[in-house]
């Protein structure tokens, strides 16, 4: 190989490598219809092709008798474990056709997580504490994050291009994801609002009523 030949082979592998390299940052905030931040809201992004998204593992935790984080956003495929951080067991279980299971009385972190296979919202409670309530959105899409307490979401190294976003919020009539819109997202990277109606202004309840899961499971299968 001459000397020609070997410049134009590694100016090509460079400019793969920059290629590869470009990476864009969304940043953004969830609101509700009347403009303020709403917490524990999803986003989700569909976008250019090649980015494999392998399956992951994640914790639903339980503390001060609450689930933690309120809602977890999972990739299908991911195998999410349930400790019990309180110093009393806990019973937990869910009735949604994404995932129904039951973990009987324990304390501790059960030996097996639980795979989630299905993309689709998973109403969790406690048999034991009727007001504890979580949810465990499950996506197929490749992108996904939930609001932190002021509604902001960050997503990085995101290849620049056009992309499909998809919301959704425990109160979101009858809890079911919503169109987020279209837009690119330039290598400079992009700052979005995402506007998203709920049925209250309030992110939680004060008081959660003794009904919660309930309430939150009919939501969630009302076809």
């Amino acid at each position: 190989m001459n000397k020609f030949s070997a410049s134009l082979i590694l100016s090509a592998l460079c400019a793969c490598c920059a290629a590869s390299a470009v990476a864009a940052t969304l940043t953004g905030q969830l609101v509700n219809q009347t403009g303020k931040p709403l917490v524990g809201a999803v986003l989700t992004l569909q976008g250019p092709a090649g980015k494999n998204v392998l399956a992951l593992k994640a914790d639903m935790d339980q503390r001060d008798k609450e689930f933690v984080p309120h809602v977890l956003a999972v990739h299908t495929g991911t195998e999410v474990k349930f400790p019990n951080s309180d110093n009393i067991r806990h019973q937990v279980y869910s009735f949604s056709a994404a995932r129904r299971f039951e973990l009987r009385l324990y304390g501790g972190t059960p030996s097996e997580p639980l795979l989630f296979d299905k993309p689709g919202v998973v109403v969790l409670g406690c048999n034991i504490h009727d007001w504890m309530l979580g949810y465990i959105y499950v996506t197929d899409d490749p992108w996904f994050v939930v609001s932190d307490s002021n509604g902001s979401v960050i997503l990085d190294q995101l290849p620049p291009g056009h992309y499909v976003a998809t919301l959704w919020h425990p109160k979101t009539p009858d809890m079911r994801p919503v169109s987020g819109g279209e837009f690119n997202i330039p290598a400079s990277g992009l700052t979005q609002r995402f506007s998203l109606k709920v049925e209250s202004s309030d992110e939680e309840p004060a008081s959660p009523a003794s009904t919660a899961f309930g309430d939150a499971f009919h939501k969630a299968t009302h076809e």
